[in-house]
């Protein structure tokens, strides 16, 4: 026992520096100051860092038409888990909107752990209770008493939805000129799924043929009447019941009724020039478009002679095989674009185009979610294949970047340096700053719970009062 002892008091002083190991006889009272006084300077440390994402983000720096948002970027950058990057961008605009709290962040009273929660929940109204159980109760109390106070909002929401799911009717009569009039009252979301399907039935019913009025408005520029688009969705609801008599309540799958059909010439694909390219019953599309949707689509090659018409028409193909697709995610395990870490809706990119002459193999493809497929061939970023297999992404301006590997962080300074620039802006810490009050009382959740409602109820009324007020000419 004495041998271990000795073996880890050896182990411990590898850890100190010089200065440190000659002052090792200090008391265990000046080392738990010294713990809580830096405690106090990384919570000082850690709102200045949030002010500075917050305004990063609201002047959209991260905005380099490759990173898709702050998160992202602090991600990439910074060495932070995507998640812990989002909580980070959440809680820094959160902190804007709690003046209290944010202050007592900056003084170093309030460690990140306990803003991290109170932001989830605090409000103008019942801020600075939150504030006084931060300052007096553990991280645990603050979490726990942050998520009791989150089910009691929850329930009442949960009444809310009681009183729609009651409510809910569906009432019709005839009208004095035979028309049938529909009244429905339904829940939010039994509403938009309605509204959804109403939609995609719009969209689903034959083009009529032009009225004259119609006619004169498109010569004018004049957008559809709305009352054109409510007859369309008349004609949308008797579509859905005849769908629903004939097919009954089974499910509808989509198939190839739901794919997009491209029309694309093969010398549009290859050289990029005019000519056919364009959306089956649609609008015509950019030729790096189509190149985009090429890349990794269903082929189907038709043979035309010098009038356009069909001669010969193809087998349809898989532009990357099944196995080829298996081993390019078992390879790139997501979208290969620096900083991104997305690992759904994931497309093969030819770095050199097939309709180019450049094999379907995998050291020619990479993976690419649809954010950054789309900034490859519509942005302009050129992807270079690096001597060792690596990928290079260039801008269109010539900057260069490559993915970062995996676990990848910023190095970081001396942490005196934190310090100093508190001082700098005259923040005082010391050993007591950032020490929890409590004294080992017990917490009165329910209690907590009770004035935080009563707190929240308060300052809706006085929101309402004051709208009203502002109303009243």
């Amino acid at each position: 026992m004495e041998a271990a002892l000795a073996a880890s008091s050896s182990i411990d002083k590898r850890y100190l520096s010089p200065e440190e190991r000659a002052a090792s006889a200090q008391s265990l009272n000046r080392l738990k100051d010294e713990i809580t006084r830096l405690a106090g300077h990384l919570n000082a440390a850690n709102h200045r860092f949030l002010m500075l994402i917050a305004e990063f983000d609201s002047r959209n720096g991260w905005s380099d038409g490759a990173t898709q948002s702050c998160a992202h970027w602090l991600n990439w950058k910074c060495g932070i888990d995507i998640g812990a990057a989002r909580e980070k961008v959440r809680v820094a605009h959160a902190l804007q909107k709690l003046p209290k709290i944010s202050a007592a962040m900056e003084r170093g009273e309030l460690s990140y752990s306990k803003v991290r929660a109170l932001a989830r929940v605090a409000c103008e109204g019942t801020e600075e209770y939150f504030l006084s159980i931060a300052q007096h109760g553990t991280a645990n109390h603050v979490e726990t008493l942050v998520r009791h106070y989150r089910r009691a909002q929850e329930a009442e929401e949960l009444s809310r939805d009681a009183r729609q799911r009651a409510n809910r009717s569906v009432g019709y009569y005839y009208d004095h000129d035979g028309c049938m009039v529909l009244k429905a009252r339904l829940p939010a979301e039994v509403g938009a799924l309605l509204i959804k399907a109403l939609n995609a039935a719009v969209e689903a019913l034959p083009a009529e043929g032009e009225s004259e009025v119609q006619r004169i408005n498109s010569a004018a520029n004049v957008p559809e009447a709305r009352s054109d688009i409510r007859k369309r969705r008349a004609d949308a609801l008797a579509l859905m019941a005849e769908s629903f008599l004939e097919h009954g309540a089974e499910e509808m799958n989509g198939g190839d009724r739901h794919q997009v059909v491209v029309h694309v010439s093969a010398e549009t694909l290859s050289e990029k020039t005019a000519g056919c390219c364009e959306i089956e019953h649609g609008p015509s599309v950019s030729a790096e478009t189509c190149r985009r949707f090429a890349c990794d689509a269903s082929v189907v090659a038709i043979a035309e002679n010098e009038n356009g018409v069909p001669l010969n028409v193809g087998r349809k193909t898989r532009t990357i095989s099944a196995p080829l697709r298996r081993a390019l995610n078992a390879r790139d395990k997501g979208c290969r674009f620096p900083g991104c870490i997305n690992k759904r809706f994931i497309d093969g990119h030819h770095v050199h185009h097939w309709a180019n002459g450049g094999e379907t193999k995998l050291n020619n493809l990479v993976s690419l979610c649809r954010f950054h497929h789309h900034d490859v061939h519509e942005g302009g970023v050129q992807i270079i294949i690096l001597d060792d297999g690596a990928f290079r992404f260039v801008k269109p301006n010539g900057e260069a970047f490559d993915s970062i590997a995996e676990g990848f962080t910023q190095s970081l300074s001396d942490w005196s340096e934190i310090v100093e620039k508190n001082s700098d802006r005259g923040v005082q810490i010391d050993n007591k700053t950032a020490v929890t009050r409590w004294c080992g009382e017990t917490m009165d959740y329910g209690l907590g719970i009770q004035v935080l409602l009563q707190q929240h109820e308060k300052a809706k009324r006085l929101r309402a009062d004051v709208s009203a007020e502002i109303l009243v000419p």
